[in-house]
């Protein structure tokens, strides 16, 4: 028995208004997920908060530890010092070389981690990550905080019109079928991409006998 063409033209229609709907849902679903990290922070630690952190780009890999400066000894009649106390930050580079770390140059990237937020974020499958440059990080910046937490921001290509940086913040360590990609701001390039003497400081006065 042959099936009537209108039973056939309505089934066909019926499946299309389905597909449709799901796609309108997906779309809404994947919209509302965008607009929920809109605006969000990258991380939410305090720059005071880091202790440690290292620097890896494709040129070097640099290790900065947070000290605590002692103050300069006073001689008798003297008035107090304007330097650094006992309680400002005061960071050392242990790699690549132990030396006195810029303080300004650190403070700029400490200050972007705590303060910068998510413009945007998508979920795009693992297998194009080389597309967003995630193959070969621009850099790879790993945080440890004075209660020992840690974090990490991997920044790779701009995007298409160079207004952002394309990252993934604390990504898991296990491979997944999906990557959660957020676009940041364009700063973040100009704070990692430092030759090495930019992000070694002065010593400090009184250091030396």
């Amino acid at each position: 028995m042959k099936l009537k063409r209108t039973p056939l033209i309505l089934l066909a229609i019926a499946t299309l208004l389905g597909l449709g709907v799901y796609l309108h849902e997906s779309q809404q679903a994947n919209q509302q997920q965008v607009s929920q990290n809109q605006g969000q922070p990258l991380f939410t630690f305090k720059e005071e908060d880091v202790q440690a952190f290292t620097l890896k780009t494709p040129q070097h890999t640099l290790v900065f530890t947070r000290m605590a400066a002692s103050p300069a000894p006073q001689k008798s009649g003297t008035p107090p010092s304007s330097g650094p106390t006992a309680d400002a930050p005061v960071w050392q580079m242990t790699n690549r070389k132990t030396t006195a770390a810029s303080n300004a140059s650190v403070a700029y990237l400490l200050n972007l981690l705590a303060t910068a937020k998510r413009e945007k974020t998508l979920t795009v499958p693992t297998a194009k990550q080389a597309e967003f440059g995630f193959d070969n990080p621009l850099a790879i910046v790993d945080v440890t905080l004075k209660d020992q937490k840690t974090h990490r921001l991997v920044l790779g290509n701009p995007d298409f019109n160079r207004s952002y940086l394309y990252a993934q913040v604390d990504p898991p360590e296990k491979p997944q079928p999906e990557l959660s990609v957020s676009l940041v701001t364009m700063d973040f390039e100009n704070a990692v991409k430092r030759p090495v003497p930019e992000w070694e400081g002065q010593p400090q006065k009184g250091s030396q006998n």
